[in-house]
């Protein structure tokens, strides 16, 4: 009898706000950034079996502002960025191309992958092999958290200002609360450590 493939831990990260610096609807690989920190706390993560997977909503193919072939260059530029300033590999990117309010027909609809949704979180899971109780949501809004707890994961906010409307419901009350990366690699490594979390004097 074949053995069973164990399952995989993986921090599934939003983008735009959270991954990168936050560029209303860019899609040119030059102006893509890390967000202050990040490198050291993926290699930090990545140390302790996690794999990382972008999901995240480009509404601007919906809305006409680009192609969906242009989202090619950027996950070249985030597979580079990765590789070179945090020394990790990015294991996926999944992107939702679709709006209910968009122009383009193709792509004008309600659709499961648009976050709050969980669909690309599930496409995900089953692509990569992934324990989804056993990984974590990273996001800079509350949209972000409920995709996360709604397939199942433990969530952080990153409190950065993006969030304005603080709609709060079961399912958008994150887990965690963090501001910046290193405050992030804290949490996921001491909640998997059991590790009592405190609050530094």
């Amino acid at each position: 009898m074949a053995l069973r493939t164990m399952k995989q831990r993986a921090v599934f990260l939003d983008k735009d706000g959270t991954l990168i610096e936050d560029l209303p609807y860019n899609v040119d690989p030059n102006r893509i950034r890390l967000t202050l920190g990040a490198d050291e706390a993926l290699a930090t993560l990545y140390a302790t079996g996690y794999q990382f997977i972008i999901i995240t909503n480009q509404s601007g193919v919906a809305r006409g502002y680009f192609s969906e072939e242009a989202l090619v260059a950027v996950e070249t530029r985030l597979r580079d960025l990765l590789a070179r300033e945090a020394g990790v590999p990015l294991a996926g990117f999944y992107y939702c191309p679709h709006h209910p309010d968009g122009v383009v027909p193709a792509y004008t609809r309600l659709c499961s992958c648009r976050k709050p949704a969980p669909g690309l979180l599930f496409r995900a899971a089953q692509d990569h092999n992934i324990d989804l109780r056993q990984s974590w949501f990273v996001g800079d809004i509350l949209n972000d958290v409920e995709a996360g707890r709604r397939a199942g994961c433990r969530t952080i906010l990153l409190v950065n200002g993006h969030e304005t409307e603080w709609v709060l419901e079961p399912h958008r009350c994150p887990d965690h609360l963090a501001v910046n990366f290193a405050e992030i690699s804290y949490l996921i490594t001491a909640v998997d450590e059991a590790v009592p979390l405190y609050l530094a004097s």
